[in-house]
């Protein structure tokens, strides 16, 4: 996740806090939306 975590700083100009919360929010969305995925996204996510 933190490959991830940089590549949004460095691409979309965001500070580590932003981008660890545009990630959190992105995982929530997900599992929300598709809780059937919800193991798969803790899996990606590392939580």
């Amino acid at each position: 996740m933190q490959e991830l975590i940089e590549k949004l700083k460095t691409e979309a100009g965001l500070t580590d806090e932003q981008a660890q919360q545009a990630l959190t929010t992105i995982k929530n969305y997900v599992v929300e939306k598709f809780p059937m995925l919800e193991g798969a996204v803790g899996s990606l996510f590392g939580n």
